[in-house]
């Protein structure tokens, strides 16, 4: 397959004069209509007789073309160019009239001389035989470089199965050409031919990889597994104690929760290909890295310890023979010790030499299993005299009677159930080596289903043939035969009586007593051992190579921290044998215990933790309605699935309630731990999916709500810029959004060149991210416009979803307002007046060194050492002397500011570095002071005009805050110096119904007193150069002057709002008297009339009220109540 060109591609359509490139002499072209404009023509089906018509095509062609060079050019890069259709039939300058042989095959068209001749006068068309052409048989569609659907556009990048090819982007599809197309590329995929492919698919695949079917991969590996031990030394005490009925209701209890748990694993590895790692890689894949992190580690350390628990029944069988024989070692536990640790190293030796070799080994012990089974049941059709003192009688239907009922003997239905279940746990041996299997889709579902059927139906073959032809009780003597008229019991009828040594408790075979009656009855006794060594060697295998496949998949993920060295694989095979040796270390530890009744248990919670969750993946992902959940599987059901889930935890409490606790226990930590760790991946888990339709859901629903005054919330529409850009801004509107309300960065990209979209997106997503790993909860909303205004229009009227939407608008203030165009500061007036025309709340923050800090490279870097280290002085950064602020005005942004803010951006570490001047250090520092806990100071409201209560809501918010829970909220209120009493009683009243803590009240009645005259001078001098003078100049010129620049004041407006002017200056003094060392100023920003009041005089209010001051919020609600006091 060929590499995909990364260059500009052509529209999906060539435009007319593209057509002089193609043709040697363009002034010999038809006058007529061609049937088709095409240059080229694309070959996208390989066929065989295709490819060798090409070949003789192209030579007849190189033939008739001489050196044109028009037909059979090809390129390098994603695409091929078949031929060029030369409507001259030849590129050398011959006359139209100059006709090719009939048949000749010219680039993909075939012409006869019969459509040579036309009644239009003489002109010359050309009729393009299709018919009989091979190429066009071949191609679809007209001269694009669309492609056509295709497996290989669909890989992940990582794709084990193919290359992952990249198809042609919309922009290169949709957007205007910037050169030639197909320069340096192909259109429409560079197809091989099937021997071309064969050898590519050849080359890919690694040589001597092992990939089983579903026969060898899965319904083996599962048959072993389920036919564990049990099978021949539990399942007839298991009769012996339920009876025939119950035994079979135990054995369906178990294959409904295995059945259940197979057809979910079936529709989620049908549900998209299936890599290694199994059940892990299924959960993990379904429902996230959480659950799948926490059961992979448990389903891992399962199947280490089942090994362990299938090695100790084989070393106990091992020793039953050897006492048998009195050839013991030492005693019984160091007996199984040293066998089991033979064992298992043996095994260790088979899993390390290969795949291929654990699958040979399988067959053979599959074999010998079956040829046990088969045994036993051929001998229990055969009565033998002498094995009847040992309680075999052969079928009868008094025996099977007899044992229909339960004879529960020092045990309970549950008992006998949770000694059982673990012979049912197999089921996941073929899904655990998903990774394995030549087609895992086809495979797990059909090899595990089946398993469970065959399996089953022996279990229950078993639990009735035993039940019917051996009894409970017997002694082995010979000589305990009918001595009474007193004699009850099937035995009686075949002329024995146990029931001396059934009252003494002295019987040592029967049902109750021998775990080795299937070798009794079995027709050749070594056999059935053979086949219980089969049964544990085979699972303790199965267990041996699945636990390292898990445990290597989940380390690959990167999950935990610590546990990468075992990711690694070696050979071929990508063989975990770093994983064999830990499984090997675990499983010989448990084998140390010696104790199958100990190990049991905890085995079987830790597969049953693994079996409920792959059934909620099911009743989840089916729950969430995600487009992407389509299994090919589809006999499930999601409720069936949730039972299963509910019947997986009841059996796990029923085997062994602390073990079950225990397991739960551990997959809740494990759970939080990954929870809080947030690993960095991304699967398409069914929980995002959830997650997504409840917020689709709640939001509809919160749509249909008419707001409350009780449910106000302030949701704000930050205008950021470059979320990093102005930190001091980001974090206050945080402190007292999160958790609480909306809070949308609002960006707005300006700029004359050519607004680049993807671009746009991409910003997009990486300041989002950069805003989740600052832990700012809010939205990265960036728009094109050709201003600020514009774009700040678009935002206030789309951005937000339903009741989501902003309802304030929060800007900096405009520091630099004097310093540039005059226009910028029409437009950051005219937004405020935007802002209240969509009814929203205004907030204007100032600090007095500013807010922007996107003109300083590194601050992030700055400001993370700054706190390390706050006596650092001489800090060096790297100083971008351009500065350019991408929000707060209406300069175009410059590609190389919003590198200079992106924060995944690196910096460059070469480049000239300048020691940060004085000013900068203070922005900086300032930039950070809402990120710090706000000590013992105040909060000063100066709560001069009611808005409805937003001026008093979020100092409110603020001060609940942990950061700054220690400031006091103190209100100033205007007044008359006659009434400052009653105010103050009636401004404490209200705060005390709206139920929000102050600790000071202040009435201002000298809000009128008129201002310094140095004050008002300054004023006066501030204003100077933007006013328009128009009783200075002839009416006409100062209307003109006026239209071309609406911000200046007119002398008629200065003196008309003399008075507002004042009480700004006055408001100023004011302010420095009382509020000089508050940590915040929360003020009532004062309103301009919209068309009545100019730009510049209205800038100059909020200059002039606000300089010199601390952090001061200039607020302004929409008027509507945001505060009540009813409930």
């Amino acid at each position: 397959m060929s590499e995909p060109s990364s260059a500009p591609s052509a529209p999906a359509d060539s435009a007319a004069p593209e057509n002089d490139f193609l043709a040697p002499d363009a002034g010999q072209r038809p006058s007529g209509p061609t049937p088709s404009q095409s240059r080229f023509q694309v070959d996208l089906v390989s066929e065989a007789a295709g490819a060798s018509e090409e070949k003789s095509a192209s030579s007849e062609n190189s033939a008739a073309d001489g050196d044109s060079g028009a037909g059979g050019e090809e390129a390098k890069g994603r695409f091929r160019v078949v031929n060029f259709a030369d409507p001259n039939g030849s590129g050398s300058g011959a006359s139209p009239e100059a006709v090719p042989p009939e048949g000749l095959q010219n680039g993909d068209t075939v012409m006869s001389e019969t459509s040579l001749h036309s009644s239009t006068g003489g002109q010359h068309h050309y009729h393009y035989d299709t018919h009989t052409n091979t190429y066009y048989l071949r191609t679809f569609g007209h001269n694009t470089i669309d492609a056509v659907p295709k497996i290989d556009f669909y890989r992940q990048t990582a794709a084990p199965l193919g290359e992952k090819l990249v198809r042609p982007t919309l922009s290169e599809l949709h957007d205007g050409l910037e050169k030639e197309p197909f320069e340096d590329g192909f259109p429409n995929g560079d197809e091989l031919t099937p021997a071309e492919e064969a050898a590519a698919k050849e080359a890919a695949e690694p040589k001597g990889v092992v990939k089983f079917g579903w026969i060898k991969g899965v319904l083996v590996r599962c048959m072993l597994n389920i036919w564990g031990v049990m099978l021949f030394i539990r399942m007839t005490w298991i009769v012996g104690q339920a009876g025939i009925a119950l035994a079979c209701v135990i054995v369906g209890m178990a294959t409904v929760v295995t059945t259940i748990t197979g057809l979910s694993t079936s529709a989620i590895a049908t549900n998209g290909f299936v890599r290694g790692g199994g059940a892990y890689y299924l959960i993990s894949r379904s429902l996230g890295p959480e659950f799948g992190g926490s059961i992979g580690l448990i389903f891992a350390f399962a199947n280490a310890v089942a090994v362990a628990m299938y090695v100790v029944g084989f070393a106990e069988t091992v020793v039953e023979l050897l006492r048998g024989a009195d050839a013991l070692m030492t005693d019984d536990i160091n007996d199984i010790r040293i066998i089991g640790t033979i064992t298992v190293i043996v095994l260790l030796g088979i899993s390390v030499a290969g795949m291929e070799w654990e699958a040979k080994a399988q067959i053979f012990l599959l074999v010998v299993l079956v040829t046990a089974i088969v045994n036993y049941f051929i001998g229990s059709f055969i009565s033998v005299e002498s094995k009847k003192p040992s309680g075999f009688f052969g079928y009868d239907g008094e025996i099977m009677w007899e044992n229909m009922g339960p004879d529960f003997r020092d045990e309970t239905f549950f008992s006998v159930f949770a000694i059982f279940f673990p012979a049912a746990t197999g089921i996941l041996a073929g899904a655990n080596i998903s990774g394995d299997l030549a087609d895992p889709q086809m495979a797990i579902p059909r090899g595990t289903l089946l398993a469970i059927l065959i399996t089953g139906i022996v279990y229950l073959g078993v639990a009735v043939s035993t039940g019917s032809c051996i009894v409970r009780d017997a002694s082995g003597n010979p000589n305990d035969t009918i001595s009474t008229a007193n004699c009850t019991g099937a035995s009686c009828k075949f002329g024995f009586d146990f029931s001396s040594c059934k009252s003494q408790k002295t019987c040592r075979y029967g049902l109750h007593y021998d775990f080795q009656v299937m070798s009794l009855v079995s027709g050749f006794s070594p056999i059935i051992s053979a086949g219980i060594f089969s049964a544990t060697l085979s699972s303790a295998l199965a267990s041996l190579v699945s636990a390292p496949k898990v445990f290597q998949a989940l380390c690959k993920d990167n999950i935990y921290p610590y546990i990468g060295i075992f990711a690694k694989g070696y050979g071929k095979n990508n063989e975990p044998l770093r994983g064999y040796i830990l499984t090997f270390g675990i499983a010989l530890a448990f084998i140390l215990i010696a104790e199958l009744n100990t190990i049991a248990p905890i085995i079987s919670n830790f597969f049953l933790a693994s079996y409920a969750l792959i059934n909620f993946s099911v009743f989840h992902a089916s729950l969430a309605n995600s487009p992407g959940w389509r299994p090919s599987f589809k006999y499930y059901n999601m409720w069936v699935s949730l039972a299963g889930a509910v019947l997986c935890c009841v059996v796990m409490f029923v085997i062994n309630w602390a073990a079950a606790l225990l397991t739960n226990v551990i997959v809740m930590a494990l759970y939080i731990y990954v929870s809080h760790k947030k690993p960095d991946v991304n699967w398409g888990s069914s929980t995002q999916a959830l997650t997504y339709q409840q917020a689709l859901t709640h939001t509809l629903h919160l749509s249909a709500v008419e707001d409350h005054v009780k449910n106000f919330r302030p949701q704000c529409l930050v205008m950021t810029g470059y979320p990093n850009s102005r930190p001091a801004l980001l974090d206050l509107v945080h402190t007292f959004t999160k958790n609480v309300g909306l809070m949308i960065c609002g960006h707005v990209r300006m700029g004359y060149r050519k607004p680049n979209f993807k671009d746009l997106a991409a910003d997009q997503s990486r300041y989002q991210r950069w805003l989740m790993r600052n832990e700012t909860k809010a939205f990265y909303t960036p728009v094109f416009a050709e201003d600020l205004r514009q774009g700040s229009q678009y935002l206030l009227q789309a951005a937000g979803l339903g009741r989501l939407r902003p309802n304030t608008l929060v800007l900096g203030f405009k520091n630099d307002w004097r310093d540039g165009d005059m226009m910028n500061v029409e437009t950051y007036i005219n937004m405020i007046h935007d802002a209240f025309d969509f009814q929203y709340g205004a907030v204007i923050l100032r600090l007095q060194e500013g807010l922007d800090v996107s003109h300083i490279q590194g601050q992030d870097e700055l400001l993370s050492s700054q706190e390390k280290s706050s006596g650092a002085k001489d800090v060096i950064v790297s100083i971008d002397t351009s500065k350019d602020s991408d929000c707060d005005s209406s300069k175009p942004s410059s590609k190389t500011t919003s590198l200079q803010n992106s924060p995944a951006v690196q910096k460059d570490k070469k480049s000239p570095t300048v020691p940060l001047n004085v000013s900068d250090q203070r922005l900086l520092e300032a930039s950070q002071q809402f990120q710090q806990k706000q000590g013992k100071g105040t909060v000063d409201v100066w709560w001069l005009f009611d808005d409805g209560g937003l001026t008093l809501l979020i100092p409110y918010l603020l001060t609940n805050k942990k950061r700054w829970k220690d400031c006091k909220i103190r209100v100033f209120i205007g007044g008359k110096i006659n009434r400052i009493d009653h105010d103050r009683r009636a401004m404490a009243t209200l705060l005390s119904k709206f139920r929000i803590d102050f600790s000071d009240i202040t009435v201002l009645g000298d809000i009128n007193t008129k201002p310094k005259k140095e004050h008002v001078a300054t004023f006066e001098e501030m204003v100077e150069p933007y006013r328009l003078k128009e009783d200075n100049m002839e009416l006409e010129a100062a209307e003109r002057l006026k239209n071309s620049e609406p911000w200046r004041i007119t002398d008629n407006e200065l003196e008309l709002y003399r008075a507002k002017t004042n009480r700004q200056i006055r408001l100023n003094e004011l302010l420095k008297e009382h509020s000089s060392t508050a940590n915040l100023i929360v003020m009532s920003l004062p309103l301009a009339r919209k068309g009545a009041v100019s730009s510049a005089l209205y800038m100059a209010w909020l200059e002039v009220l606000s300089k010199d001051l601390p952090p001061i919020l200039l607020v302004r609600g929409n008027h509507q109540s945001v505060l009540t006091f009813y409930s």
